[in-house]
């Protein structure tokens, strides 16, 4: 099934003609507020009345014009901008390749610069997605420059590639904020662990070794972007064992995924933010979403019902 959906996510035919039925439209809206700014505003002022905070994402990669990237860092902008109006608990999480890294890698790391310098007049922070490993090595310079010159900028890693720990050990001179995530990209056996248990595994063994690194100040934030609520209970405990204050171990799910499980993990003290993800450009991202994780495809077929 994972395979199926990975193929969908990247077939053309697809991706033009499934968004233009009303059935997908509406499981999609299972994992996303709708398509504008607005929609996404609003699903955040929900999560901030159960003490969950909000991290914003428009969707969109692989930018083929500049001047599209130069349109995307100003929406940005206006987010942050909207964040701090509204007072919000709220950060910005952005694909290098929809600031313009397949054009001009200079440039992208240009919009990176100037989102960090308006995020810290607004007191909040910005995250550098991971993408597909054809992007690992630009995306980790891209964030290594940036964490050099900022405080407030973290970078999202993939548990599943085998090169994930050596990344980490070439950054933690730079003190790094981690967001790690399982992966969903459809990556070949030679650099990605395949099969739920391995991913899992290596999950456990890269959060274990981050919450390490924080209690020996090697790592700022330090967050966990699952919905596997096992493994989110196993590193509080190691992290506890450790001496990391619980709030500090972070966890990060995806909107309309676990809802209750958000609020409860909001409840104990546990520092819990929902991914709103918006924009007009959601299949491919929908569909890796259920490649992800198994459970999603029971979640998106029942919001088919009535």
């Amino acid at each position: 099934m994972r395979r199926i959906l990975l193929w969908a996510a990247r077939n053309r035919w697809l991706r033009e003609h499934l968004p233009r039925m009303r059935f997908v439209k509406r499981a999609v809206r299972r994992f996303m507020p709708g398509e504008e700014l607005s929609d996404a505003l609003v699903a955040a002022e929900a999560y901030r009345g159960d003490g969950i905070a909000s991290t914003f994402t428009l969707l969109g990669e692989n930018l083929t014009a500049i001047a599209d990237a130069d349109r995307v860092a100003a929406h940005y902008g206006d987010v942050l901008d909207e964040i701090a109006k509204r007072g919000l608990d709220g950060e910005i999480s952005v694909k290098l390749t929809q600031l313009g890294l397949d054009l001009d890698p200079e440039a992208t790391f240009a919009h990176v610069d100037a989102l960090c310098h308006h995020a810290a007049t607004t007191g909040t922070w910005v995250w550098v997605d991971m993408e597909g490993s054809a992007y690992t090595d630009a995306t980790i310079d891209c964030y290594e420059r940036a964490a050099r010159e900022h405080r407030n900028v973290g970078l999202c890693v993939q548990a599943y590639l085998r090169r994930t720990p050596d990344d980490l050990r070439r950054l933690f001179p730079v003190t790094p904020s981690i967001r790690l995530v399982k992966g969903a990209y459809d990556e070949p056996p030679a650099i990605a662990w395949r099969g739920v248990r391995a991913v899992d595994a290596a999950f456990a063994a890269v959060s274990t070794m981050l919450i390490e690194a924080q209690a020996a100040g090697r790592a700022a934030r330090v967050v966990l972007a699952t919905h596997d609520t096992n493994l989110i209970a196993q590193e509080l405990a190691i992290g506890a064992a450790l001496g990391v204050p619980r709030e500090r171990i972070e966890v990060t799910m995806l909107y309309g995924i676990r809802s209750g499980e958000q609020r409860r993990l909001a409840k104990e003290g546990v520092t819990t933010r929902g991914l709103i993800a918006y924009g007009d450009y959601w299949y491919p991202w929908y569909m890796r979403r259920l490649a992800e994780r198994p459970a999603n495809v029971v979640f998106a077929l029942r919001s088919l019902l009535p």
